[in-house]
């Protein structure tokens, strides 16, 4: 069934004001667009992925996640162009990403069954720290002082949020806090790798073997601990492969478009959503210093949106080594 003409010509309207609206923004804006989106679909993927490791294995969770992550690439791959588009020109750095990630997501997953999913969030908020240091020194990003700034607000806001869990005396689940802390600065080197990739690689190369390398690296740690999933969990791992993949897309179009450190700030507003699907489906009611630690995070998140819409012409180190 097809549309009526009025309908067609609304709609193709409609995508051309939001074309001539999404070329007058600026690369910041665009980057810190794509960041934000796929910190919405994160959020979503991790409360599913909380509950299905919560029922099966952590590490059985993990290679199902990113199985089905590959499983719903394959066709879309197909669909665009054939295997050979998505040869990659650098294989040894897309393996080297894909160890180094698979080793941050067995931090990861082993810790996130045992805590909150707002504390998952928030610990992941150190990850911008160790991102801009790394940018700094081996990317050579000019680090802008409102970037600086807004990433100090907001780690002081994650602090405000976690001090009072990250201590292991109390008998409480400190120990597992600080090994989701330990994955932070793991998936900072991936996200630099991620960075240097896009200097030679397309979108959907990186995404593709992304998946590949993690599922295969991730498949004997799976294997050792195996247990046989029922028909709703399988439907809520096929469910996880696509939420990853849309995420990792935006993730890696937002490093295209904008300087790595410029899109960081914004994953802060990430807390948000975490808090609201903890308190929805886990019954994780936010304590005080969520709340307080959230204000704080937000506040700096909101700035320096503002700062970089207003720096928009300055150049970036982006317009002379990332592709177009």
């Amino acid at each position: 069934m097809t549309m009526p003409p009025p309908a067609r010509n609304t709609v193709a309207r409609t995508r051309q004001r939001l074309r001539a609206h999404a070329a007058t923004l600026t690369p910041a804006v665009r980057g810190l667009l794509w960041a934000a989106a796929s910190g919405a679909i994160f959020c979503v993927l991790n409360a599913l992925q909380r509950g299905l490791a919560q029922q099966l294995p952590p590490l059985q969770t993990q290679f199902l996640r990113y199985l089905f992550g590959l499983v719903v690439l394959l066709p879309l791959l197909l669909l665009r162009a054939g295997p050979a588009a998505y040869r990659p020109r650098s294989p040894m750095g897309q393996f080297a990403r894909g160890a180094v990630h698979t080793l941050g997501l067995v931090l990861w997953f082993m810790a996130l069954p045992n805590i909150p999913l707002a504390d998952t969030t928030a610990i992941g908020f150190t990850g911008p720290l160790f991102i801009m240091i790394g940018a700094a020194a081996f990317l050579r990003e000019p680090m802008h002082w409102e970037r600086w700034l807004a990433t100090a607000i907001g780690f002081c806001g994650v602090l405000i949020v976690l001090g009072p869990k990250l201590g292991l005396a109390g008998g409480g689940n400190g120990g597992y806090h600080l090994l989701m802390l330990a994955s932070a600065p793991v998936f900072a080197a991936s996200f630099l790798i991620t960075k240097v990739l896009t200097r030679t690689e397309t979108t959907g190369v990186i995404v593709f073997w992304q998946a590949l390398t993690v599922t295969a690296f991730s498949l004997p740690m799976a294997l050792w601990v195996w247990q046989a999933p029922s028909a709703l969990q399988w439907l809520g791992f096929m469910l996880c492969g696509a939420l990853g993949s849309g995420g990792h897309y935006c993730l890696t179009r937002s490093f295209r478009v904008a300087d790595i450190s410029s899109t960081q700030s914004v994953k802060f507003l990430d807390l948000i959503w975490a808090t609201a699907l903890g308190w929805l489906l886990f019954a994780d009611l936010p304590a005080q210093t969520t709340l307080l630690g959230g204000v704080v995070i937000s506040a700096a998140t909101l700035w320096v949106a503002r700062r970089e819409q207003r720096r928009g012409a300055t150049p970036t180190i982006r317009d002379s080594v990332a592709p177009p």
